[in-house]
């Protein structure tokens, strides 16, 4: 398994005062209650073994009936879920900037970190312009038609990616943001937000696992970045690299997927009991929704059988502690970004 490689980028961390994961690291295993994290843990072979049984052990799956259950009423409990935790479950994620500076181009740019993909060159904002109106005959029609940099997030929930990444980008007029997600019930609470700017940001709903239906009003090849963050996993495994591959033809050529969810063994995989197994690392948690636990070889695989080129695929262990109860609770996530061909 490739280790989490650190790479600093000072003017990301300038953008949101927030250091990058892998700063903190453990190195005497007295001090462990000292913080609430750290990062970059590295497991034994005994604690991954240890891991590996306890998720065999609960792993025998569901009736057949029973899932496909969990699968058609999959809208219900999702849009439950919002019902009862609305907007105060959710904390904005504040490392979005640091670990994902496309979310940020123009504060990229104002660091004189221009990249391929986030250019402040006006030569480079006109042809672009130019390849969004020959998109659709109709482009003057649908929101968003005269940004020069496009963002998409699938899977939005009640807008904790969606509105830090308008907050950050407050003053570049160019940028877009377009956020869908499965329940209803989240999208109106996206919408009904004071921050919702239906001239900078555009919110509807959407199947992730519907290959078949548009992401209307989004024309194919017209995004910078789509943002996949804690959501592909709720999807059933049969359904994911059907559900990549048609993400893939909304971006741009030089286009990038960011995405971040969780990783086997994670925590939340091991407290899962028997009865709650659907299929191999696929479990329903008892409000309903279903979650996936992934490896960065079956995330690679996806992403390059969609046509995706790797620019980042790690895995980030860390070691949450509760110092009060003295417990500590070993986190596992995936990282991954992976960008269109030029041409």
């Amino acid at each position: 398994m490739e280790a989490r490689q650190i790479v600093p980028e000072p003017s990301s961390a300038d953008v949101n005062k927030q250091p990058q994961f892998g700063t903190r690291f453990l190195t005497d295993p007295c001090q462990v209650f000292q913080h609430n994290n750290w990062d970059n843990v590295e497991w034994t072979d005994e604690q991954e073994a240890a891991a590996e049984k306890t998720v065999l052990k609960n792993s025998r799956p569901l009736p057949a009936e029973k899932q496909e259950e969990y699968d058609s009423r999959a809208n219900e409990y999702w849009n439950d879920f919002y019902a009862v935790h609305e907007n105060r479950f959710f904390k904005d994620r504040r490392w979005l900037f640091t670990e994902f500076p496309e979310l940020a181009p123009a504060q990229r740019c104002l660091n004189h970190e221009v990249h391929p993909e986030v250019s402040n060159d006006n030569h480079q904002n006109q042809r672009k312009s130019k390849e969004i109106t020959s998109l659709s005959p109709n482009a003057a029609d649908f929101p968003g038609s005269s940004a020069t940099y496009r963002i998409l997030e699938v899977g939005c929930g009640v807008g904790n990616t969606a509105f830090p990444i308008l907050r950050i980008n407050d003053n570049d007029p160019q940028l877009f943001v377009y956020c869908c997600d499965f329940s209803s019930t989240a999208v109106e609470l996206v919408k009904s937000n004071s921050e919702y700017d239906p001239g900078r940001c555009h919110a509807f709903v959407h199947d992730l696992s519907d290959v078949e239906a548009d992401y209307c009003p989004i024309p194919d090849g017209s995004l910078d970045v789509v943002v996949l963050i804690f959501v592909l996993s709720a999807l059933r495994p049969a359904k994911m690299q059907a559900s990549i591959n048609r993400l893939a033809r909304l971006l741009k050529p030089g286009g990038v997927l960011v995405f971040r969810d969780y990783g086997r063994y994670d925590m939340a995989q091991l407290r899962f009991k028997k009865g709650r197994c659907l299929s191999e690392n696929f479990y329903v948690r008892g409000d309903g929704t279903r979650v996936y636990f992934f490896t960065q070889d079956e995330l690679h695989d996806m992403f390059t059988d969609a046509g995706l080129e790797k620019v980042q695929n790690l895995v980030d262990r860390r070691l949450q502690v509760n110092r009060g109860k003295r417990l500590t609770m070993y986190r596992v996530w995936i990282q991954c970004k992976y960008r269109k061909a030029q041409h």
